[in-house]
């Protein structure tokens, strides 16, 4: 097979002895383009299908072939085109075969896009309704000397919605002799009229270890010296593309001038070495900015992208997040050996909100980088947002120090485990009361402090049997206990008392108090005690309601526990943060006071 490929490549254009006027270089990607199905690399689905449909003949009229540039799809049109005319000159092959071992009477002329039977048209520059028709009317005449009339439209997205009406009746019912292959790169631009009438492969974006593979081959058949650190690199900057690969070979041998070794490609492309970004991370996540910004420097004069720099830090902690789940993700062959052996221990000390804050911080950085006027001093702003956050204390170590007794709130304990950090700048929410060890499961009261629980009825008791009621805060109770959270809310909300008593009760309302409220209160009333009730709306103010009574108490609270030294060294170590809850006692503890409180009876939001 290899003599076969070596034949082909020659036959497709040798070249001429030096001095000569035809001694024309060629690049790689096209010296190296695959010329049988054997050559292809990654695409093996594709080929497969190919040639169980040869083997069958089950031919479809019609292939699209869509994916990145660079994967493949001109080159696989022709050699399909090449496979449907495959014909030795003793007539041996009688149909279609994707096996070619040598060169048949028309694959030269199709591999270098000059048969006369098979049409290469640039659907970019021929996209009109008059070029499609010369199409149609073309397509009826038999090939001159090919088994098949074979039409390659390549990026056939560019057709004009008119051209693509025009080509649907010539598509779905072409002669027997006929055949089309489309090459595009936006699949969503076809009408999917036209992806009905033919059969879709999707190449694949070739790996990176079959890229480094691949680009190996062709160094020792082109001899040349090449470090397997720098054809990781171009793998890893051509995306899955073979022909960007190439390319980028081909300008890395130009540019070494020599053997090509991993710094003449990180030169060549602006990249910084994966060693040092994986310094720069090491540092970042260890809060060490002085390191961090030298590191960052250093390699800004040596040549790096601030931007690339970032992009690549981006990179690596999404490579770290990814050995975190999938541990397997490291055997990667196009990565370093450092990069795999750092990433693994990296991703074993790391959690998972560290690596999900910095990847957030990382990508809302390199935006602000390629917009910056000075890019460096960008991404420098960029490394001290990240490495500071990462020396921040997270809320559950704060709400710790502070539990026992800590003398500087803020500190963050030094246990050397980059890892056990993971918060960004918190806000501190439930932290500034003196006790901070109540139960989250404990109970909470009513609102109003005086508040006493309603007797329950008996299990069995009957719905209407008494029970006497003298205080509107037992009211509200027993909407609680009957599981009548909308009541519950309005007597809280939009009644203001005025007088209670067991049988009768006198309210104001608020005004955005539903008409029906005293009704229905009435009605709840008698059905829960087992006793008429009179609501009566009387016109005197009456006291505030308890939702202002419990927030007029939150708010007291609030400053009198602001006043407390640990609670004001965690808004000193946190500017900008609040104290949203209060939970525990009522009472401030007072300044200098190191006793530990009492357990709260009550939790209030």
């Amino acid at each position: 097979m290899s003599d076969a490929k070596s034949r082909s490549r020659e036959s497709s254009g040798p070249a001429a002895p030096a001095g000569s006027d035809s001694a024309v270089y060629r690049v790689l990607a096209r010296k190296y383009r695959p010329a049988t199905f054997d050559d292809l690399i990654g695409q093996d689905a594709m080929v497969r299908t190919v040639s169980n449909a040869f083997e069958t003949g089950r031919i479809p009229q019609a292939w699209i072939l869509t994916g990145v540039r660079g994967v493949g799809k001109t080159t696989t049109a022709r050699i399909l085109a090449r496979a449907l005319n495959y014909q030795l000159p003793d007539g041996s092959i009688p149909g279609p075969t994707i096996s070619m071992p040598a060169l048949g009477v028309n694959c030269q002329a199709i591999m270098e896009s000059r048969h006369i039977d098979v049409l290469e048209m640039d659907a970019a520059s021929h996209n009109s309704v008059d070029d499609v028709r010369q199409i149609n009317d073309a397509v009826r005449y038999a090939p001159v000397s090919a088994r098949y009339k074979v039409y390659i439209l390549d990026e056939v997205h560019m057709l004009s919605p008119a051209a693509f009406n025009a080509l649907l009746k010539t598509l779905e019912e072409p002669p027997p002799h006929a055949k089309f292959v489309f090459a595009t790169t936006e699949i969503r631009k076809v009408p999917i009229t036209v992806l009905s009438r033919c059969q879709r492969f999707d190449l694949r974006r070739v790996e990176a270890g079959m890229l480094v593979e691949h680009l190996g081959n062709i160094a020792g058949k082109e001899n040349i010296s090449v470090e397997p650190a720098a054809l990781a690199l171009i793998a890893r900057a051509a995306e899955g593309s073979v022909r960007d690969s190439l390319s980028l070979f081909d300008q890395a041998i130009a540019h070494a001038a020599g053997p090509v070794k991993a710094e003449h490609v990180r030169q060549m492309l602006g990249l910084a070495d994966r060693a040092r970004v994986v310094d720069l991370f090491d540092a970042l996540l260890r809060g060490d900015i002085a390191a961090a910004l030298a590191e960052l420097r250093d390699q800004y004069d040596s040549g790096a992208d601030p931007a690339v720099i970032l992009t690549d830090l981006a990179e690596f902690t999404h490579f770290v997040t990814r050995v975190k789940i999938v541990p397997a993700v490291a055997d990667d062959l196009s990565l370093a050996e450092a990069e795999r052996v750092r990433g693994r221990a990296f991703a074993a000390t790391l959690s998972m909100r560290v690596l999900s804050r910095t990847w957030q911080m990382l990508l809302k950085g390199i935006a602000e980088v390629q917009a910056a006027g000075r890019p460096v001093a960008a991404a420098e702003m960029v490394l001290v947002r990240i490495a500071y956050a990462a020396d921040l204390p997270t809320p559950d170590e704060v709400v710790r120090s502070i539990g026992n007794g800590s003398a500087s709130a803020g500190t963050r304990p030094q246990n050397g485990n980059i890892g056990n950090g993971g918060g960004a700048m918190p806000n501190v929410t439930g932290a500034a009361a003196p006790r901070l060890d109540a139960p989250r499961g404990a109970p909470r009261a009513a609102l109003s402090p005086a508040a006493s629980p309603v007797a329950r009825l008996p299990d069995g008791a009957p719905e209407t049997a008494a029970l006497r009621i003298g205080r509107f805060e037992d009211l509200v109770a027993l909407a609680a206990d009957k599981r009548d959270l909308q009541m519950k809310a309005a007597l809280e909300r939009d009644m203001r008392l005025v007088h209670c008593e067991d049988g009768k009760l006198e309210i104001a309302l608020e005004p955005g108090a539903t008409k029906t409220l005293v009704n229905e209160l009435s009605r709840k009333l008698s059905a829960w005690t087992g006793r008429q009730w009179m609501v009566i709306v009387s016109r005197e103010a009456g006291a505030s309601t308890l939702k202002a009574q419990a927030d007029a108490q939150d708010a007291e609270r609030k400053r009198g526990v602001r006043a407390d030294p640990l609670v004001q060294a965690v808004l000193d170590r946190f500017p900008g943060a609040e104290i949203v809850a209060v939970r525990g006692d009522t009472e401030a503890r007072p300044a200098g006071d190191d006793e530990t409180m009492p357990a709260p009876e009550s939790e209030n939001d």
